[in-house]
């Protein structure tokens, strides 16, 4: 039976591991920060569209992209999250708190980025 090259395309994505980890949204000229986190990084083409889009969840950032234009800005991987063979180990609380590290020493906050400070 032959395959198509459809299902073999299928298949290699079903194989395909995820990167979960830590990404910034920078703009050169301010060097305004934004930093999340995805539990997959191929997924940041999703969040370019959401800019290009004007549907980020960020206003300040997609105020500054919508005023600035996408091309001003880059979007970086920060660090990728180590997954654990541990079956107890909880990668969303994992990159919960890689995330809260890099904002932690980063601190995006008012000129330096589009996170608001918590009370």
């Amino acid at each position: 039976m032959k395959t198509t090259r459809r299902a073999e395309l299928q298949q290699q994505y079903k194989e395909m591991k995820t990167e979960a980890g830590v990404y910034g949204i920078r703009h050169r000229a301010s060097g305004r920060l934004f930093v999340a986190s995805t539990r997959n990084l191929r997924s940041l083409n999703g969040v370019k569209l959401q800019l290009s889009l004007g549907v980020h969840m960020n206003k300040a950032l997609q105020a500054d992209i919508k005023a600035h234009g996408e091309e001003a800005f880059d979007i970086e991987v920060l660090e990728t999250l180590e997954k654990k063979p541990d079956p107890f180990w909880d990668e969303k609380d994992a990159l919960k708190k890689l995330e809260e590290k890099w904002v932690t020493e980063l601190q995006p906050y008012g000129e330096r980025g589009y996170h608001e400070m918590k009370a």
